[in-house]
């Protein structure tokens, strides 16, 4: 479905991605994992349409996407959870959702909001209620469930698990769990490099703006020295805390 091809992004003369290549195939879960700094979000956004790369290809379904704005490449049916969630703090749950939908022919959106609130039955409860009176874990759902309402064929997520109380950790991988078993094609940064490899199907490690290992979850979890030399180590990866990256 997607193919990263030799991309490169630079914030002026220093280079944030260098030369990364990564796949994703329809209905697979990848995770992106490295420290802080290693250029995760920058991947994404550069995907996304929201910086300009300076060198590579992007492509969707075996088309070039590279250099498409934003609402181009929603249009194409690519979608990103951003990261720290930016819902509409001042509107409800439900007008959320529902400009979440403003790409869907309108005969769709109700049976959309219907699937959004049977996955997110928090949401259901909350539907009138004002997006800014929602806690970290409940924003976060609402982040995803008004990306999804755009029906993405690749729903992309940025730090899924961000800030957020180990309980409502368990909460967001529990979801993405969910979304694989449905079938869902998922491009998932994630600072939590532990759980995030026990979901993907397969993941690639950054650092330093460059893709530095690849394999499938199995395979890179059991790498010490992977952790050690390249993710920070266990522990730091493991505790549902992190900063941007």
């Amino acid at each position: 479905m997607l193919e990263v091809e030799r991309l490169t992004t630079r914030y002026g003369s220093i280079s944030a991605l260098r030369s990364v290549s990564i796949s994703v195939g329809a209905g697979e879960v990848i995770g992106i994992i490295g420290s802080n700094g290693a250029g995760k979000t920058t991947l994404l956004n550069t995907v996304a349409g929201l910086l300009k790369p300076a060198g590579g290809r992007v492509e969707l379904d075996g088309s070039d996407v590279t250099g498409w704005t934003p609402d181009r490449m929603l249009q194409a049916g690519v979608a990103l959870v951003p990261e720290h969630r930016r819902i509409f703090t001042d509107l409800t749950v439900a007008e959320n959702l529902r400009i979440g939908g403003v790409t869907v022919p309108t005969r769709e959106r109700s049976s959309l909001l219907d699937e959004m609130v049977e996955l997110f039955p928090v949401l259901g409860a909350r539907h009138q209620t004002s997006a800014g009176y929602l806690s970290g874990g409940e924003a976060q759902q609402l982040a995803i469930a008004r990306a999804l309402m755009s029906k993405p064929r690749l729903l992309m997520m940025d730090e899924p698990s961000l800030g957020l109380a180990p309980v409502l950790v368990e909460v967001v991988f529990d979801l993405l769990a969910t979304l694989r078993d449905r079938g869902r094609t998922l491009l998932v940064v994630e600072q939590n490099a532990t759980r995030m490899l026990e979901v993907a199907d397969r993941a690639y490690v950054l650092r330093s703006g460059e893709v530095v290992a690849s394999g499938t979850g199995p395979e890179l979890a059991a790498s010490e020295n992977l952790f050690d030399t390249f993710v920070g180590g266990r522990d730091s990866s493991s505790n549902g805390q992190g900063a941007q990256a």
